[in-house]
């Protein structure tokens, strides 16, 4: 049968249009070079890590569509590798970056180029060191634009500006790391938070070098707003402005307005200002939410929003006026850090699954490790303990032979086990009077394994030992929808009534409320090793982490790819 002359122009236009998509992909080929600069801060210099001998480290700004070709040159002296924080990776587990997850770690004096390509993926994410606390210092903004001729579902900003949140130590994280790592205690929290790099106005030796950010009257930005923190949720705000949220993670929402963020390390948030005030200066401003029974930085880093028309002070004392400074809740409102979570929808109807092939329930917390002699110098946590962190009362063991995704291609035994428990090996009132007995999980390195496609529930139980906590919990290689949430401990039996399965948000980080329970759906539908994480660098050394291996599929395109040549060597 012949096919009619519109069906032919329609396969030729469409033809036409895919070619055309293909055509303006672009290749971006960038070099990291890892080295030591001298950063000065609060008054001291220190040698801090940097990318490019810059902090933050530079942004990357893309489309959906291209391709990236980064070569990571290894010039300091510490093991790294850099995760690419928010892209899936499709069938390709090798550009990924956790060391001992998906590569062993780029040596010092060695490079590694990582090759990926940007699948039906736009807005704002993030890339970090993947090694220890080096992500203290290294890391920056990876932005996605939509494609050539595809526009924002919501009114086009001005521009863009990014405002990386950061944390810094008056001191070598690393060193930090270590001292914490010998003592088995809390590590010492951060001596200030940053705005693109800078602790701003309210901080020793800093007011010349605070962020300005210069706008015009009328004029209407997107805040591309990155939690880089090592440690620390944070609540954001503009003085007398309003935040117009339009994007979680790199997943559109319905938009809304609100006077203040809270934002968990590794998340981002789009938000839109319009420059709508009497002109002047207004401080950008984050500080801690803190939702744990535990020391915190309890300062505030601040940037300035000016109006390029601000009045200026006249006569004695000229000079430019103060910014007016914005409200915060206070350190511990969990109601506004709630109510601003619970606000998030998916801008559309969402492909959530509908049933259930994997149903997890994972407890998530601290625990004590007890010691045979608790008056030792490395048992300093509470009562000659040493701090641990679990899933399911599995503390998970980084591999320092081989990374997991490497042994698990090439076949090799004794590196991890797959017997990573679906539910909590003892149930118990999660967020209750916890017995003692329960407070020392079990190390190890143990992975979970999934069919591919699989539709996969994970329920995600806060508890109460140690310390309640909201633990902003990341998964590799995947986006996830977040379908309930709520106090107390999860009841199998009412709870899912309550799920929405129409329009919940899209992440890739998503934190436990503090005695409480978060419940996420996905589809298990890119092969591979895939980390899922507190993103908390504290607990992550402690345990808080396990690993999905999602099996193949059939043919070519749901299979992991091969490994590149120049993948670092164990």
């Amino acid at each position: 049968m012949e096919s009619s002359p519109r069906f032919s122009s329609l396969v030729f236009t469409a033809l036409i249009a895919y070619f055309a998509v293909l055509a303006s992909a672009e290749l971006h080929v960038r070099e990291f070079v890892i080295q030591p600069k001298p950063v000065k801060r609060l008054c001291r210099t220190h040698e801090s890590i940097t990318v490019n001998g810059q902090f933050p480290g530079p942004t990357l700004e893309v489309r959906n569509g291209d391709s990236l070709a980064i070569t990571v040159i290894n010039r300091a002296r510490y093991n790294i590798s850099i995760h690419w924080h928010g892209i899936r990776q499709l069938r390709n587990p090798w550009a990924d970056g956790p060391e001992y997850i998906t590569q062993c770690p780029i040596r010092p004096g060695q490079s590694y180029t990582y090759r990926f390509t940007i699948e039906d993926q736009e807005g704002t994410l993030w890339w970090h060191a993947h090694s220890r606390w080096l992500r203290a210092t290294v890391y920056g903004a990876l932005i996605i634009y939509p494609r050539l001729g595809s526009p924002y579902p919501f009114h086009m900003p001005k521009r863009d500006i990014p405002i990386l949140l950061g944390e810094w130590w008056d001191r070598n994280p690393m060193d930090v790391l270590r001292q914490a790592q010998f003592t088995g205690a809390a590590a010492n929290v951060s001596d200030a938070y940053t705005i693109n790099g800078q602790p701003g106005d309210l901080y020793r030796c800093s007011r010349p070098e605070t962020v300005r950010f210069p706008i015009f009257p009328g004029e209407t930005v997107q805040l591309r707003v990155i939690n880089a923190g090592l440690n620390q949720e944070l609540f954001f705000s503009v003085a007398n402005h309003q935040l117009t949220v339009v994007e979680t993670d790199s997943a559109y929402t319905k938009p809304f307005t609100t006077s203040v963020i809270m934002i968990g390390p590794g998340q981002t948030t789009n938000v839109l200002l319009t420059a709508n005030q009497r002109p002047g200066r207004y401080y950008m401003a984050a500080r801690a939410y803190n939702s744990a029974n535990a020391p915190f930085d309890n300062t505030t880093t601040t940037a300035i929003l000016e109006y390029v028309n601000a009045p200026t002070r006249r006569g004695r004392g000229r000079g430019q006026i103060a910014p007016v400074f914005p409200v915060l809740p206070g350190f511990n409102d969990t109601a506004t850090a709630t109510a601003f979570t619970n606000r998030l929808r998916y801008w559309k109807r969402a492909p959530v699954p509908q049933t259930i092939d994997e149903n997890l329930f994972f407890t998530v917390g601290l625990g004590l490790i007890n010691c045979s002699n608790p008056n030792s110098p490395r048992c300093q946590g509470p009562n000659g303990t040493r701090f641990a962190a679990s899933i399911n009362n599995q503390s998970f063991v980084l591999p320092r032979s081989n990374s997991i995704m490497q042994a698990y291609y090439q076949g090799t035994p004794g590196i991890f086990t797959t017997d990573f428990p679906p539910v909590p090996p003892v149930q118990f009132d999660y967020t209750g009077n916890v017995s003692r007995g329960l407070w020392q999980p079990v190390k190890g390195t143990k992975a979970y394994k999934l069919k591919y496609k699989a539709n996969v529930q994970i329920v995600l139980q806060d508890t109460s030992i140690v310390t309640p906590e909201n633990h902003p919990m990341h998964l590799h290689g995947y986006q996830f929808y977040v379908v309930g949430s709520g106090f107390g401990n999860f009841n199998p039996r009412t709870d899912p009534a309550r799920f929405n399965l129409f329009d919940p948000p899209e992440r890739n980080t998503i934190g436990t409320p503090p005695g409480g329970w978060v419940a996420i759906r996905f589809v298990a539908d890119n092969p591979g090793a895939w980390f899922m994480h507190c993103h908390i660098d504290s607990h992550l050394g402690w345990g808080l982490a396990m690993v999905f291996l999602v099996e193949n599929g059939r043919g070519e395109l749901q299979t992991v790819q091969a490994p590149p040549l120049d993948l670092p060597r164990c």
